[in-house]
């Protein structure tokens, strides 16, 4: 299981704007700054998103390589991977992959797909047999 997750983009204000807009249908929202000053040295400046009082997705500026992660956001139904696939398309994503079951996972897998602003692939999913 992971604890967190640093994204590397290139705009951090339009990013922060994107994913402010494109999690809220998951309920995670911005929650902390983190100044790197406050760390080792080099440390980074880091935007906290996460949902329950835990912070696990970051933000950090720099050069983006969207080829470098894919990240998959649960959804609690189906209803919430349409939300957030439809707030993240008029948040300026591009589409990967509408709202649909994923057959060749499990008949149980319900997913959109989407490509941020930098390019990088995230996905919001259900899966009823882990709920």
């Amino acid at each position: 299981m992971l604890d967190h997750i640093f994204l590397t983009v290139s705009d951090i204000e339009r990013s922060i704007a994107f994913y402010t807009a494109a999690l809220a249908p998951l309920g995670i929202s911005h929650l902390y700054d983190y100044d790197g000053r406050n760390g080792p040295p080099g440390h980074p400046d880091l935007i906290g998103f996460g949902a329950d009082n835990r912070i696990f997705f970051w933000l950090r500026k720099g050069v983006a390589d969207s080829r470098a992660a894919h990240i998959g956001f649960i959804a609690g139904s189906r209803e919430q991977v349409d939300a957030a696939y439809d707030a993240a398309i008029a948040a300026g994503a591009r589409d990967n992959g509408p709202p649909a079951i994923r057959n060749y996972y499990d008949p149980r897998y319900y997913a959109a797909n989407v490509l941020d602003l930098d390019g990088y692939s995230l996905e919001f999913v259900y899966k009823s047999w882990q709920h």
